[in-house]
């Protein structure tokens, strides 16, 4: 479940920030900030929802999930393509997300 819970966080995430970014550099609405807001305070608590009993390791095998909903989002709503160093350096970003969180640790 700590994935699936990695991946809502991403997208409550990466849709707050982009609300902020619509605003600043978009010039859209201060209205923007509203939905923005609860979206980062849904992402907030959906971390705290994973199985990691310590915050900083979450945070960091998070990481990873985030880059790739970041590249997905760059691709499906900006309409911008990841091209091989996008997709070479989301690779790395993975496999050192998997090697934090899935090690049993005892």
């Amino acid at each position: 479940m700590t994935y699936v819970w990695f991946i809502v966080a991403a997208i409550a995430e990466i849709a707050g920030c982009f609300a902020v970014w619509a605003w600043v550099r978009l010039d859209k609405s201060a209205l923007w900030l509203m939905p923005g807001l609860a979206s980062l305070a849904f992402f907030a608590w959906a971390l705290t929802r994973t199985e990691s009993d310590i915050a900083g390791r979450t945070y960091a095998a998070y990481g990873g999930i985030y880059i790739a909903a970041s590249m997905i989002w760059m691709w499906l709503v900006e309409g911008n393509r990841p091209d091989r160093w996008d997709l070479a350096g989301l690779a790395f970003c993975l496999v050192g997300s998997a090697l934090i969180l899935l090690p049993h640790r005892g």
